[in-house]
Protein backbone atom coordinates (compact mmCIF):
# COMPACT_ATOMS: atom_id res chain seq x y z
CA UNK A 1 0.00 0.00 0.00
CA UNK A 2 2.57 2.64 -0.58
CA UNK A 3 1.89 5.78 -2.47
CA UNK A 4 5.05 7.00 -4.40
CA UNK A 5 4.72 10.42 -4.73
CA UNK A 6 7.38 12.22 -6.89
CA UNK A 7 7.90 16.02 -6.58
CA UNK A 8 8.02 17.89 -9.79
CA UNK A 9 8.75 20.94 -8.49
CA UNK A 10 11.57 22.26 -10.80
CA UNK A 11 9.03 21.82 -14.06
CA UNK A 12 6.03 22.68 -12.07
CA UNK A 13 6.80 26.08 -12.37
CA UNK A 14 7.22 26.60 -16.13
CA UNK A 15 4.02 24.51 -16.47
CA UNK A 16 1.77 27.41 -15.22
CA UNK A 17 3.30 29.61 -16.76
CA UNK A 18 5.02 31.54 -13.70
CA UNK A 19 8.35 31.70 -12.30
CA UNK A 20 8.86 32.52 -8.51
CA UNK A 21 11.74 34.35 -7.63
CA UNK A 22 15.02 32.76 -5.69
CA UNK A 23 16.73 33.90 -2.33
CA UNK A 24 19.64 35.58 -4.38
CA UNK A 25 17.11 37.85 -6.62
CA UNK A 26 15.48 38.60 -3.25
CA UNK A 27 18.57 39.56 -1.79
CA UNK A 28 19.66 41.50 -5.13
CA UNK A 29 16.07 43.48 -4.85
CA UNK A 30 16.44 44.29 -0.97
CA UNK A 31 20.11 45.78 -1.15
CA UNK A 32 19.02 47.53 -4.54
CA UNK A 33 15.91 49.01 -2.82
CA UNK A 34 17.74 50.11 0.09
CA UNK A 35 20.50 51.50 -1.80
CA UNK A 36 18.69 53.93 -3.61
CA UNK A 37 16.39 54.53 -0.69
CA UNK A 38 19.28 55.65 1.24
CA UNK A 39 20.51 57.56 -1.88
CA UNK A 40 16.78 59.94 -1.89
CA UNK A 41 17.86 60.58 1.51
CA UNK A 42 20.69 61.43 1.25
CA UNK A 43 19.71 63.88 -1.91
CA UNK A 44 17.04 65.61 0.77
CA UNK A 45 19.06 65.23 4.03
CA UNK A 46 22.59 66.25 2.87
CA UNK A 47 22.17 68.48 0.34
CA UNK A 48 24.36 66.56 -2.25
CA UNK A 49 23.20 68.86 -5.30
CA UNK A 50 21.10 71.83 -5.65
CA UNK A 51 17.99 72.43 -4.77
CA UNK A 52 16.68 72.82 -8.49
CA UNK A 53 17.77 69.62 -9.45
CA UNK A 54 16.83 67.92 -6.42
CA UNK A 55 13.11 66.58 -7.19
CA UNK A 56 14.44 65.71 -10.86
CA UNK A 57 17.15 63.74 -8.66
CA UNK A 58 14.18 61.75 -6.25
CA UNK A 59 11.93 61.10 -9.14
CA UNK A 60 15.01 59.69 -11.18
CA UNK A 61 15.98 57.26 -7.72
CA UNK A 62 12.20 56.70 -7.46
CA UNK A 63 11.45 55.53 -11.10
CA UNK A 64 14.90 53.36 -10.59
CA UNK A 65 13.10 52.05 -7.49
CA UNK A 66 10.37 51.00 -8.77
CA UNK A 67 12.06 49.01 -12.10
CA UNK A 68 14.01 47.00 -9.45
CA UNK A 69 10.65 46.23 -7.52
CA UNK A 70 9.14 45.33 -10.87
CA UNK A 71 11.39 43.18 -12.07
CA UNK A 72 13.25 41.46 -8.52
CA UNK A 73 9.56 41.40 -6.55
CA UNK A 74 7.04 41.10 -9.07
CA UNK A 75 8.85 39.61 -11.90
CA UNK A 76 7.90 41.70 -14.50
CA UNK A 77 10.16 41.46 -17.36
CA UNK A 78 10.31 40.49 -21.47
CA UNK A 79 10.94 36.52 -20.45
CA UNK A 80 8.27 33.70 -21.78
CA UNK A 81 7.19 33.00 -18.37
CA UNK A 82 6.56 36.81 -16.94
CA UNK A 83 4.82 37.63 -20.44
CA UNK A 84 1.41 37.25 -18.60
CA UNK A 85 2.79 39.25 -15.54
CA UNK A 86 3.54 41.94 -17.59
CA UNK A 87 0.83 42.52 -19.90
CA UNK A 88 -1.79 42.54 -17.01
CA UNK A 89 0.39 45.44 -14.92
CA UNK A 90 0.82 47.00 -18.34
CA UNK A 91 -2.85 46.92 -19.19
CA UNK A 92 -3.44 47.95 -14.89
CA UNK A 93 -0.92 51.10 -15.64
CA UNK A 94 -2.57 51.99 -18.49
CA UNK A 95 -6.53 52.49 -16.98
CA UNK A 96 -4.85 53.99 -13.91
CA UNK A 97 -3.03 56.70 -15.87
CA UNK A 98 -6.27 57.28 -18.08
CA UNK A 99 -8.03 57.35 -15.09
CA UNK A 100 -5.99 59.80 -13.20
CA UNK A 101 -5.64 62.18 -16.24
CA UNK A 102 -8.82 62.06 -17.10
CA UNK A 103 -10.18 62.85 -13.65
CA UNK A 104 -7.65 66.05 -13.78
CA UNK A 105 -8.94 66.83 -16.95
CA UNK A 106 -12.27 67.10 -15.53
CA UNK A 107 -11.32 68.98 -12.22
CA UNK A 108 -9.53 71.91 -14.27
CA UNK A 109 -12.15 71.95 -16.29
CA UNK A 110 -14.87 72.18 -13.35
CA UNK A 111 -12.65 74.56 -11.86
CA UNK A 112 -11.97 76.93 -14.53
CA UNK A 113 -15.70 77.00 -15.60
CA UNK A 114 -17.17 77.21 -12.15
CA UNK A 115 -15.03 79.35 -10.36
CA UNK A 116 -15.91 83.12 -9.95
CA UNK A 117 -14.43 85.31 -12.17
CA UNK A 118 -12.00 87.91 -11.14
CA UNK A 119 -14.01 91.08 -11.48
CA UNK A 120 -14.75 93.04 -8.45
CA UNK A 121 -18.67 93.42 -7.83
CA UNK A 122 -18.83 97.20 -8.60
CA UNK A 123 -17.93 95.47 -12.46
CA UNK A 124 -20.30 92.89 -12.07
CA UNK A 125 -23.33 94.80 -11.00
CA UNK A 126 -22.79 97.55 -14.03
CA UNK A 127 -23.30 95.09 -16.57
CA UNK A 128 -26.78 94.25 -15.24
Amino acid sequence: MSHSHVSHSAGHDDQHGGSHGNLKGYMIGTVLSLVLTLASFGVVMFHVIPPAQGLTAIVVLCVAQLVVQLVYFLHIGAARSQRANTGIFICTAFLIAVIVGLSLWVMHNANVNMMPSQISVERAMAHD
